[in-house]
């Protein structure tokens, strides 16, 4: 498999292969569906709105767009929508969920129903970024996987091992075989009184001792010797991950939405996202997102899907 380098590579990839199934809870959202209509027309998915279709018919004449690119599933009550499109998935009649006009809280608590819902017993549910990084994609010529940015607040050591495992499996998805993780901290020495230090460490042990496996791992490691190998040459350090980590495992929320958010705001990047850790990915993109970003994180969820 070849290694997908950024994002359109990813469109133009998915272009040649058969489309994958995507149900939309409440789709009747203006802000999903010119996205939507985009992965429909492009071949990369064949989409399902299940919303208000008396509602989705106005906001496609609005948007210019055919409403046969689509499949629709009329249900006006928002919930009900929700739940009908997550039953598609569990029954294999779409391959991946995406969040219309439906609270994030409701769309989160149809995916962690334990009946009916889309999380497997014993997973962690999480959430995986894809960026593309102007300056990073011009020094390196790679993307970067992140986590966790939207879902887990303080992960604990063996949760970090999890989110972890979600990365490697999709920068796997994307062709990056044995990819490089950075475990980040504010620092590279470990101390008993920085939580994100001692978890890094043990992260490196495990996959020393071969209890993690398929990816390289290092930590504590500090941002820039994380992505930049002049950074390590300065500072003296020798690391496997060597500047130029292919993932990066945040200590939390914060650190990791802060440099979401300063990626995209202030450094021009480019992105893709889904919830992971479920039987199928579920694309949960911010009400800030643009067009591009909510068309790529579909193409995303078309990637992951086994």
């Amino acid at each position: 498999m070849a290694t997908i380098k950024n994002l359109e590579q990813l469109v133009q990839d998915l272009k040649d292969k058969p489309s994958r199934k995507v149900a939309i809870a409440a789709g009747h959202d203006p802000n999903t569906i010119a996205a939507a209509g985009r992965a429909a027309s492009e071949n990369i998915a064949d989409v399902t709105l299940v919303g208000d279709a008396d509602r989705i018919n106005v906001l496609c004449k609005e948007f210019g767009l055919d409403a046969g690119v689509f499949t629709v599933v009329d249900e006006k009550d928002v919930l009900a929508a929700g739940a009908k499109a997550v039953k598609m998935v569990r029954s294999k009649e779409a391959d991946v969920l995406m969040k219309g006009l439906i609270a994030t809280s409701d769309y989160m608590k149809l995916i962690l129903n334990k009946e009916e819902g889309l999380l497997p017993a014993g997973n962690v549910l999480s959430h995986v970024t894809v960026l593309e990084l102007p300056a990073y994609s011009k020094s390196h010529n790679k993307l970067l996987f992140v986590a966790d940015v939207a879902i887990l607040p303080l992960p604990d050591v063996d949760t970090k091992e999890q989110i972890l495992g979600y990365c490697v499996q999709a920068a796997n998805s994307f062709g990056v075989e044995n990819p490089r993780a950075a475990i980040l901290a504010a620092t590279e020495k470990v101390s008993p009184r920085m939580q994100a230090t001692v978890d890094a460490a043990e992260l490196k042990r495990r996959n020393q001792a071969g209890e993690i496996t398929g990816c390289i791992v290092d930590g504590p490691l500090a941002l820039d010797v994380a992505l930049s190998p002049e950074a390590c040459k300065i500072k003296g350090l020798d690391s496997p991950v060597n500047g130029s980590a292919d993932i990066l495992v945040f200590p939390n929320i914060e650190s990791g939405n802060v440099f979401y958010k300063s990626s995209t705001l202030l450094s021009g990047a480019r992105l893709a996202a889904a919830v992971v850790g479920t039987s199928a990915p579920c694309v949960l993109t911010s009400r800030a997102d643009d067009e591009e970003s909510k068309f790529l994180s579909i193409a995303m969820g078309c990637r992951l899907v086994d």
